[in-house]
């Protein structure tokens, strides 16, 4: 009996001795702060070596958010880190809650929405304490802008979404390359060439190397009324094989999901039907007119993002092999707005090497952007929104008559326009063309 308590004392006592190891393996410790701004949002993000037991409170005059990490040290210098955000003020220590917490102090510059959450470790990030800090007064910018050249004809604007970006860099290729930065550098390219065309007008979601999510974009590119929305992209698979680039739509299942969320939100009938809003709301058959208007939208908005995703697939496989060589409809979360014509473009795959040697290089990346551009400039010559300057320049209908001496090809040279498309116009099989013959000059 008593051997037997001595053994029962010995396991209690190694029993007490492995809790006690467990608790101090467990206990949690920062490796690192990054603070991402953009511009109406800052992301801060925590890196720690074990999930974050974390509570949170805010105080007003001066406004800060107070947050305690259980069980967590006290040895990241955050000092160090570099923070340029206009809404972070200082980010500090402060006398924890017990000696085995630590109590950090974020200062802020004015009052803003707060979202404190948890992230799992994800390559090639670790456990993550992040902190959304939203300010809902910065204005969302200009959203109608009017061609220099007209009071009455406004540009068509192009939203332009690099994907990913911040703490989320996307897909990582072989040689450590982020897919949020290829991103970035194709939207900018395509931003340059769609703002040197005259009735055309960039709007780049992102801007720079920070965070945004998938559902906010959208409504960015709806902040700027714009006409269509260009989600960029670069694939990846757990193999190294797959390659080419492609283009996806919404889905009509996601569609008509996305359409009952905002029919079930009567406030933002206006925001998408305008002044049709003012009077459908006063009616009691309200919502069914809602349903119809928003349905109409969505119907257009779908027809038109196929049309222009043909367009870029037309362009894209003169530069690039094509994975898929028709538009794909898919459930994404970017390509959510009913009203808006929206495309994803896949410009590779990022885990096939050769590839991300391709997106890496900057005459490639220029080739695609001006894939892209030429795509979206085909779609929109031949079918320009309502009011703006290239709907205006397409009722001014040019004609030629052809005098002696000239040919197709010299007329093609002459209006800037290539053989092709004057073929097409004139519905003419052969370069034949006879003197006399008038012939309509499409748009270059």
């Amino acid at each position: 009996m008593t051997r037997l308590l001595v053994v029962c004392l010995r396991i209690l006592v190694l029993t007490i001795a492995l809790c006690s190891a467990a608790s101090v393996q467990a206990k949690n410790t920062i490796e690192g702060l990054r603070i991402w701004p953009s511009p109406g949002n800052t992301r801060l993000v925590f890196d720690l070596t074990n999930t974050p037991n974390f509570t949170y409170f805010s105080l007003a005059n001066p406004n800060r958010l107070v947050i305690d990490l259980a069980n967590t040290s006290k040895d990241y210098d955050l000092a160090k880190v570099t923070n340029e955000s206009r809404i972070v003020k200082k980010v500090r220590y402060s006398k924890p809650k017990n000696s085995s917490s630590v109590r950090i102090v974020i200062e802020l510059a004015k009052k803003v929405d707060k979202n404190v959450f948890a992230l799992p470790p994800t390559a090639p990030y670790r456990d993550r304490l992040v902190i959304d800090l939203t300010d809902n007064s910065v204005p969302a910018g200009p959203q109608i802008v009017l061609n220099a050249q007209s009071d009455s004809a406004r540009d068509i604007i192009v939203a332009l979404d690099a994907g990913h970006g911040g703490e989320d860099p996307g897909s990582i290729g072989p040689t450590k390359s982020y897919e949020k930065h290829i991103t970035l550098a194709i939207a900018k390219r395509l931003a340059r060439l769609i703002d040197k065309e005259p009735g055309l007008k960039a709007v780049m979601v992102r801007t720079g190397d920070y965070y945004i999510s998938p559902n906010r974009r959208p409504q960015i590119a709806r902040e700027h009324k714009a006409d269509l929305f260009v989600s960029i992209h670069a694939d990846a698979f757990t193999t190294p094989q797959p390659s080419g680039a492609s283009v996806w739509v919404l889905s009509m299942k996601r569609a008509n999901t996305e359409l009952g969320r905002w029919l079930e939100r009567t406030e933002r009938h206006s925001e998408l039907l305008g002044g049709a809003a003012e009077v459908i709301q006063d009616t009691a058959n309200e919502r069914y007119l809602a349903e119809t208007l928003l349905d109409m939208s969505m119907d257009h908005s779908l027809t038109t993002s196929y049309d222009i995703s043909r367009d870029v697939i037309s362009e894209l496989k003169t530069v690039t092999k094509m994975h898929k060589k028709t538009p794909q409809a898919l459930s994404l979360a970017v390509l959510t707005s009913p009203d808006i014509p929206s495309i994803l473009v896949e410009t590779g795959f990022i885990s096939n090497p050769r590839e991300e040697k391709n997106l890496n290089w900057a005459a490639y990346r220029q080739k695609l952007a001006e894939a892209i551009f030429a795509g979206i400039k085909t779609h929109f010559r031949n079918s320009p929104p309502d009011g703006s300057l290239w709907a205006k320049q397409k009722k001014v209908v040019k004609t030629h008559r052809v005098a002696r001496g000239e040919s197709l090809s010299i007329l093609a040279q002459r209006y800037n326009v290539s053989l092709r498309k004057l073929k097409q116009v004139n519905n003419l099989r052969s370069d034949l063309v006879k003197v006399g013959q008038v012939l309509t000059i499409p748009h270059s």
